[in-house]
């Protein structure tokens, strides 16, 4: 598939994880980033198709890396990750524009639901 998705989480085994899903489903299109600032960078560089990025991480977390995202591509399609306890982060990250979150610890198939249902 030439879907191109970004993978930004602090934690490389999230990355395998998700990377690992996605693969198996014909999506070998992916790019990472291990934090926010890293994930501003290589939106800019990469243009990703969707982006699925976590929200606790270090330098720049999610929130603050959606905001830059979408403020340079207001339609720049994220899917936030967060664990469970986090409502009120994921409340303010639809808020700001990211289109559906994912609750870890992931199940492989929603994580493929959900890409589906942003970008076919």
């Amino acid at each position: 598939m030439s879907k191109k998705i970004m993978l930004v989480d602090d934690a490389a085994f999230m990355r395998m994880t998700i990377k690992n899903a996605l693969t198996k489903a014909g999506y070998d299109n992916i790019v990472e980033a291990s934090d926010g600032q890293i994930a501003v960078e290589t939106y800019q560089k990469e243009h990703p198709d969707l982006v699925i990025m976590d929200i606790t991480m270090p330098n720049m977390d999610g929130i603050q890396a959606l905001q830059a995202i979408k403020t340079a591509d207001p339609e720049a399609r994220v899917v936030m990750c967060s664990a469970m306890g986090q409502e009120g982060m994921v409340v303010e990250a639809i808020k700001l524009g990211a289109k559906d979150f994912i609750v870890k610890p992931f199940k492989q198939d929603r994580i493929l639901q959900t890409v589906e249902k942003i970008i076919g």
